[in-house]
């Protein structure tokens, strides 16, 4: 790849993850303090992106694949979901704001996958080039939390605002690209297909069943993070809230630069372990913040672990899937596994946090402690399930040539 499409590609993957930062994050908050919408109904409003992730496979394996230029349907999503944003930033009841934020993420989540293709479909070396190319995403993440600050957006509109600007110049910048014809024209297509059940023959193995239920509930802490984190910060009144949770994209990049690194010396099963075990120390340090909110360091450190705590479950996830499956359903086994975690795991994950949220709320006030106990021990169910019936292969730390899975 040259380096002139390195930077062309660079800047659409930066665009693309600036939009989504800019209100991903913060978006709590201004439910919560601004709009006033109740627990259930934040958890919801983060469920729509689990939506857009199921719904979305669909749209791209029925349309995108087979009749449109990836670059130009990119731009179209990105002009469509720039009008969505603004519609969302006007409204004020959540029958009007969930549908239509859910009609975004639908379009944006599908601009994942284009983005990937995109990438991959002008890379000379997919292994080297796909991983650089990717790492803009959370440089764009950490611009978006940068700049939500600056302008003083984290309990407004002015998020949605900024995010359908951006987007307006994603969709715009799109159609510069270089071509990229659609790949699945006339290939036969299905929802088994298209959501990768044909990987479903995978669950007999004990061990990547196990994977897979693990994978699942680990998207239930998460949730917690990305739906509470910005507010609690905002409630005890952290200056710049979302500047300061980039620290947690910036270890994002640190620890998928280690991850080649680590795993050849703990193997799959050690590097899940310490992403699960990185879960469970996180929110045990939120929750004693919580009752010493003088101790930054608890705070800061729960927030520095992200890169163990995304990178170690799943990317690693996505490696150990791209191992066990067979070259015949790799394809299928990684749309299951993104089914099972940006989709169902997502979707549960983010309706539960919102109900433990309100129910842990009286009046305006949340009991923070009682909040992040909930995925703290979760956490630790999962470790220690994980560790007592996940039994890692022996080819699944080196393979031949002793070269790192």
């Amino acid at each position: 790849m040259s380096p002139a499409l390195f930077v062309r590609l660079w800047l659409m993957v930066f665009l693309h993850y600036f939009v989504w930062g800019t209100w991903y994050v913060t978006m709590g908050t201004y439910l919560n303090s601004t709009l006033k919408f109740p627990g259930e109904q934040i958890g919801l409003a983060y469920g729509s992106t689990a939506i857009g992730a199921i719904v979305s496979p669909f749209f791209a394996g029925i349309v995108a694949d087979r009749f449109f230029a990836t670059q130009r349907l990119l731009g179209c999503l990105h002009l469509i979901g720039a009008a969505l944003l603004y519609y969302v930033s006007t409204v004020k009841s959540f029958g009007q704001f969930y549908p239509a934020l859910i009609a975004y993420t639908i379009s944006y989540m599908a601009g994942h996958g284009l983005t990937n293709a995109l990438t991959l479909h002008h890379s000379k070396n997919p292994a080297k080039e796909f991983p650089l190319v990717m790492l803009m995403g959370s440089v764009g993440w950490i611009a978006a939390g940068f700049a939500v600050s600056a302008l003083k957006f984290e309990d407004n509109a002015g998020m949605f605002r900024l995010a359908a600007a951006a987007a307006a110049v994603m969709g715009l910048y799109s159609f510069t690209l270089p071509h990229t014809p659609p790949k699945g024209a006339g290939a036969p297509v299905s929802a088994r297909t298209m959501l990768g059940l044909d990987a479903l023959k995978l669950m007999r193995d004990r061990s990547f069943a196990t994977f897979i239920v693990c994978s699942f509930l680990i998207c239930v802490p998460l949730s917690f993070y990305f739906s509470w984190m910005n507010l609690f910060m905002n409630e005890l009144k952290i200056p710049n809230a979302a500047a300061k949770m980039t620290i947690g994209q910036v270890s994002d990049v640190v620890f998928l630069l280690l991850l080649p690194v680590l795993l050849p010396r703990l193997g799959v099963k050690g590097i899940l372990l310490v992403g699960m075990g990185a879960w469970a120390v996180r929110f045990g340090l939120f929750t004693l913040f919580d009752q010493n909110p003088s101790a930054l360091w608890m705070l800061f450190t729960g927030i520095a672990v992200h890169g163990m705590c995304y990178d170690f479950i799943f990317v690693m996830g996505r490696m150990y899937v791209d191992k066990r499956a067979s070259e015949d359903i790799r394809g299928a086994a990684q749309g299951f596994h993104a089914f099972v975690t940006l989709g169902a795991g997502m979707f549960v994950g983010s309706w539960l946090s919102g109900v433990v949220g309100q129910r842990y709320t009286i009046g305006e006030v949340h009991d923070w402690k009682s909040i992040w106990l909930v995925p703290a021990v979760m956490a630790v169910v999962m470790l220690v399930g994980f560790a007592v019936f996940f039994r890692e292969k022996a080819e699944s730390k080196t393979a031949g040539g002793g070269e790192p899975v």
